[in-house]
């Protein structure tokens, strides 16, 4: 089976291909699957952003597709960025910009404890929707560590392995972040629904 990711970001990609190939799915990008859509986030939660998102590259390709919505909530921000992680102090900011602005808005603030969150959603062109939801607890480091992943990965500290997420190896990260317990539950609910 062939999936059209809902996503341009290449690192999304493999880490998709490389949970969902166990099942022999393919996750092909929009470029692949002949499509550019853009699609206005306009959703207040991850699940609603995850389904607009899967929902318009469904119906642009005419193939299944699946979207990760994800985000860094952190306690002491009441919960902020969450959904607008990637939007996070404006279209100017590149990762980095991102997360130094956390740092500077996390500055003095305690507790740090934060979260990592994923929604994972699947339109098929029946009409089906599976969607399953991810999280992964750690805390604000106080600077950047680590050279791996993306995003806010070089500030989110994993207590139980004292490591950032971007000091892990693709394989530990898979095993323990929010997208990776997302797409196991994912993969349990699509194993069913292709019964």
């Amino acid at each position: 089976m062939k999936l059209v990711l809902a996503s341009k970001n290449k690192k999304k990609l493999a880490e998709l291909n490389d949970i969902l190939s166990q099942l022999g799915i393919e996750v092909c990008s929009e470029a692949e699957a002949g499509v550019d859509v853009e699609v206005e986030e306009t959703g207040t939660t991850f699940e609603e952003n995850s389904l607009l998102k899967a929902r318009a590259v469904m119906e642009a390709s005419g193939l299944p597709a699946i979207a990760d919505d994800s985000g860094l909530c952190v306690d002491a921000l009441n919960g902020a960025p969450g959904v607008y992680s990637a939007r996070y102090g404006g279209g100017d900011l590149d990762d980095a910009g991102r997360y130094k602005l956390l740092l500077e808005n996390m500055r003095g603030q305690m507790p740090r404890t934060a979260k990592f969150v994923s929604v994972i959603t699947c339109c098929f062109p029946n009409g089906d929707v599976i969607s399953a939801r991810g999280e992964c607890p750690g805390t604000i480091a106080f600077a950047p560590m680590g050279e791996g992943g993306f995003g806010y990965d070089p500030v989110f500290f994993v207590p139980s392995l004292k490591k950032t997420f971007a000091q892990l190896t693709a394989e530990e990260k898979n095993a323990i972040s929010h997208r990776g317990k997302a797409l196991e539950a994912f993969k349990v609910k699509l194993e069913e629904y292709l019964k």
